[in-house]
């Protein structure tokens, strides 16, 4: 089969598509032909020789998978047939032409949904749903302050706050972004780059500030994010695109609002820590996935920033390392 490859750690340039031998689908899994995947910062860590996949995950790129099933290993329970629509949260292996899933951790791709859009809902969507009702709590009425709004896991956290009866409050770097967050439901949006987005957070909250704060950003965030977050608030670190160095009363601040720091990473979880996985997928695939389909309101609703052949890989590594995108960026898989 083809797969995403590069022989050393680098820049896009060192990527391309290499034949690689076809896996096997072991006890208790699934093997996916797959059409689509989508790309991850954590793909561009991992070109960079930054973020190595977990013990007994694939090595080739790609957190996410969707397509058919296409064989079925010893011990599957019956729950899924050949030609079944599927897709994937993955720790590795998704941008190529097969993938195997434990069963446990396929879902369903919603009824009139396309290949390509199915493979925009895995990571982010899980991601920003196990951080908000997981690790955050989010309770209806809080107040949730999202940095990256028009990323993948922004853009999904903002129609999942909304989902919850929450109030989603983002931040982003252009006003074209600032827009597609307040398309997605965003009842307040600032720009980073122009502005004090900690005061703007407590302008707009009357200065009682954010019950929750989802980070991908870390160290230069630290003083403004407890400047907004609210007394016994909750800041989620999920990033750290800014670097994790922190100067100055980091501890002194957090104890004065009686404010937690939680911190999240879906992929550093081993093969064997799959059980984790199965809870969030089911609890997803139960209460998030019928909105997707016509009929279940509110409707959510992927956002797909473009789309880039297998061959051309390294074209879409440069477009998200330069920040360009809103939404996902979605890798299509030869046949």
């Amino acid at each position: 089969m083809f797969a995403a490859h590069f022989d050393c750690p680098g820049g896009p340039e060192n990527l391309y598509m290499k034949e690689v031998i076809k896996p096997d689908p072991g006890e208790g899994e699934v093997l996916v032909k797959v059409s689509a995947s989508a790309l991850n910062r954590a793909d561009l860590l991992q070109r960079r020789g930054k973020y190595p996949p977990p013990k007994g995950a694939s090595d080739i790129l790609g957190l996410e998978a969707a397509g058919r099933v296409a064989g079925l290993g010893p011990g599957c329970s019956g729950r899924w047939k050949i030609g079944d629509a599927v897709m994937a949260l993955l720790a590795g292996g998704g941008q190529a032409q097969y993938v195997t899933v434990p069963e446990g951790l396929l879902m369903p791709i919603p009824k009139d949904m396309t290949f390509i859009q199915a493979a925009a809902i895995p990571e982010a969507w899980l991601t920003a749903f196990q951080l908000l009702h997981f690790v955050g709590k989010v309770q209806e009425g809080e107040r949730v302050l999202i940095h990256a709004g028009a990323s993948g896991v922004g853009l999904a956290a903002i129609q999942l706050v909304r989902l919850a009866k929450a109030i989603p409050i983002v931040t982003a770097g252009t006003q074209e972004k600032l827009e597609a967050t307040a398309n997605a439901g965003a009842a307040a949006g600032f720009n980073y780059k122009k502005e004090d987005f900690s005061e703007n957070v407590l302008e707009f909250t009357q200065g009682s500030g954010v019950d929750i704060i989802l980070d991908c950003v870390g160290g230069s965030y630290w003083e403004k994010n407890l400047n907004c977050l609210s007394t016994d608030g909750r800041w989620i670190i999920y990033g750290l695109l800014s670097g994790g160095e922190v100067h100055g009363d980091l501890l002194a601040r957090l104890l004065s609002k009686r404010a937690t720091i939680h911190t999240s990473l879906l992929r550093s979880r081993d093969k064997e820590a799959s059980n984790g996985y199965q809870y969030y997928v089911q609890a997803f695939t139960e209460e998030v996935l019928p909105h997707f389909s016509e009929g279940t309101p509110p409707r959510l609703q992927p956002l797909v920033d473009s789309v880039y052949p297998l061959h051309a890989i390294a074209e879409a590594h440069r477009v998200m390392e330069e920040n360009k995108n809103i939404g996902k960026i979605v890798i299509e898989i030869p046949v």
